[in-house]
């Protein structure tokens, strides 16, 4: 009959503890608010108020005499879809960042699996070196591939010196040239998103797998891809906007001839067209963006419909 003493006086010890410990609440609530402060103004000062400030410019008009008219027309984007030119630009290029995007995930998939699965001594080494042409500037791997495609740079020149082939080959200020610049340079990242996605999938799993008789294609489709498929769409993700945003390489490997959307925003800034320019800045946004959000729709819904199945 005495036993439940202790038990009543804990909770009278819980609750004044509790009651204690409830004003503190709000003092936590402050810190967490104060740490998030600094980075919410570095986003709303750095990137939502420029992108503000940039659509209002896309709905001016252009006069070459008065630079930028204060208006609010769409006479701009209209400009920009129905001129053929433009519609041309934005096709190659979206074009160009599918390519590169499927070229990579090919490219970068084995690489990724080897590195996850090695057990290696040396596997920080061959970390290192995929993580190695990172350091390196876009525009400096650019001028490498210049030496090296130019008509009479590395590659034509042993061609031409061992007899294969009779002419140079016509590789720089190709949409060639740029698509390899673009995969050298997002191959990296997919490789270390890639790599990371799969060390987080068992090996005991590809080894029941074999276990129960199914072949390495087979494993691969049935039980490695599906795991991997969510870091794989976001790696695809990361690579498609890094490729329809590129500058640096559609410019030096593609020449003057040879046109991207990137290249065309910055030629109407520097033509002082603020307004096309604007409005060209947005276009590429605004696309880059609803195909990434489409491609994570379709994921969201291959996942539930898995998820249903089982």
């Amino acid at each position: 009959m005495i036993a439940p003493e202790p038990a009543r006086g804990e909770e009278r010890v819980a609750r004044r503890a509790l009651s204690k410990r409830a004003p503190r609440e709000p003092q936590s609530a402050l810190s967490a608010s104060s740490l998030i402060a600094p980075a919410a103004a570095v986003v709303i000062f750095g990137a939502l108020l420029p992108l503000a400030i940039l659509l209002r410019y896309s709905l001016n008009r252009f006069d070459p005499h008065q630079m930028m008219i204060e208006a609010l027309t769409l006479e701009n984007y209209a400009k920009f879809f129905t001129d053929p030119f433009y519609t041309h630009i934005f096709a190659t290029t979206l074009r160009v960042a599918l390519l590169c995007t499927v070229a990579c995930l090919v490219l970068a998939f084995p690489l990724a699996y080897v590195l996850a699965r090695s057990q290696s001594r040396h596997k920080n080494v061959l970390l290192m070196l995929v993580v190695l042409p990172l350091f390196v500037g876009n525009a400096v791997r650019a001028a490498g591939w210049m030496t090296l495609f130019g008509a009479k740079g590395a590659l034509n020149a042993s061609l031409l010196g061992i007899g294969v082939i009779g002419a140079p080959l016509e590789i720089m200020f190709t949409e060639r040239a740029v698509i390899i610049g673009i995969i050298a340079v997002n191959l990296p990242y997919m490789v270390l998103t890639l790599q990371s996605v799969i060390e987080g999938v068992p090996r005991n799993i590809e080894e029941a797998a074999f276990s129960l008789g199914a072949a390495p294609s087979v494993m691969f489709r049935r039980v490695l891809w599906p795991l991997t498929l969510p870091g794989t769409v976001a790696g695809a993700m990361f690579c498609f906007i890094l490729a329809m945003n590129a500058y640096a390489t559609p410019v030096l490997l593609g020449g003057p001839q040879f046109k991207m959307m990137g290249p065309l925003v910055f030629g109407q800034f520097r033509l002082n067209n603020w307004p096309f320019g604007a409005a060209v800045a947005f276009v590429l946004m605004a696309a880059t963006l609803a195909l990434t959000a489409g491609a994570n729709l379709l994921l969201n819904r291959h996942s539930a419909r898995a998820l249903a199945q089982r």
